[in-house]
């Protein structure tokens, strides 16, 4: 028991190591004096004051900020709205629809990017040619009227995409709190007096809320973490802050890009923290609550 307890930590170990050791060494070098990567100059901040008066990476965070923000509160009201009518189908449509909201979360992200990313180019098509045919047509020409409801890869599709796959994970947080959920309260509320808006405002929302700000949290972590997907729907215009850090890399690797990947691996590190620590919290409170006579 005493060897295989060895191993077993020594295994663990070699896994932490091989996980983390990478980036223990991008975050150290984010500080390095020297340019070059394979030895250490000496202590610096130079490389962060420089990401600061950099045009192109603070206009990648604007546009990384907006989009994740944006993405995060349609897909967290959408995906809320979308567990409470799963939880009241009956038990075969759920799973089926279930089934469909997970598929999203086990396939590549190659494949949902390079999927919408040809549904945005056939949607513009399809704008284009109907706007075509409407200025073509003789009271459109008469009126003076000139349509155009074409669109190309830019802001409006990547944001698209990132409400799109934010929606599952607000899902799958939001439906263990409705199955939690005791219906009684509700009823309850209605039988008092209470309107079915302030029953659900007053008696349900507070009870979901931990799982709404669960896949609020995580939808934000995914969303401004994201590369492939919006790599494939952002177009040539508009960027964000991993699409900066692709470019950059393939040019060379400097330490504005080890101190640009920092600042970001530390963005969705504080959020995993504030994640797990509220899951710990709800874990406590629950099992206090169960503990009650």
């Amino acid at each position: 028991m005493k060897k295989n307890g060895i191993l077993s930590r020594l295994f663990l170990g070699l896994v932490f190591l091989f996980l983390y050791a990478p980036i223990f060494v991008l975050i150290v070098f984010s500080f390095n004096d020297s340019k070059s990567n394979a030895g250490w100059g000496g202590f610096t901040l130079d490389w962060y004051v420089q990401l600061l008066s950099n045009r192109t990476v603070l206009g990648a965070l604007q546009t990384t900020l907006l989009v994740s923000v944006l993405a995060t509160l349609i897909a967290t009201v959408v995906g809320t709205a979308a567990a409470i009518g799963f939880s009241s189908m009956k038990r075969r449509s759920r799973n089926l629809f279930l089934t469909v909201n997970n598929i999203p979360l086990t396939k590549a992200d190659i494949i949902t990017g390079v999927s919408m990313m040809l549904l945005f180019v056939f949607a513009g098509q399809v704008l284009a040619d109907f706007s075509g045919w409407l200025n073509s047509q003789e009271w459109a020409v008469n009126a003076n009227l000139w349509f155009d409801f074409s669109f190309n890869l830019g802001f409006i599709t990547l944001l698209i995409a990132h409400i799109t796959f934010d929606i599952p994970y607000v899902i799958v947080s939001v439906l263990p709190k409705l199955r939690q959920l005791d219906p009684n309260l509700a009823e309850a509320a209605l039988d008092l007096g209470a309107t079915r808006w302030t029953a659900f405002r007053k008696v349900v929302l507070p009870e979901l809320m931990p799982g709404i700000v669960n896949g609020l949290l995580i939808a934000f972590t995914m969303s401004i973490d994201d590369f492939v997907i919006s790599y494939f729907t952002a177009g040539s215009q508009v960027s964000t802050l991993s699409m900066v850090v692709y470019s950059m890399v393939r040019r060379r690797v400097s330490p504005e890009i080890n101190a640009l990947s920092t600042l970001m691996f530390m963005a969705v590190l504080i959020l995993l923290v504030i994640i797990n620590l509220r899951q710990a919290r709800q874990d406590a409170r629950r099992k206090r609550q169960g503990l009650r006579p």
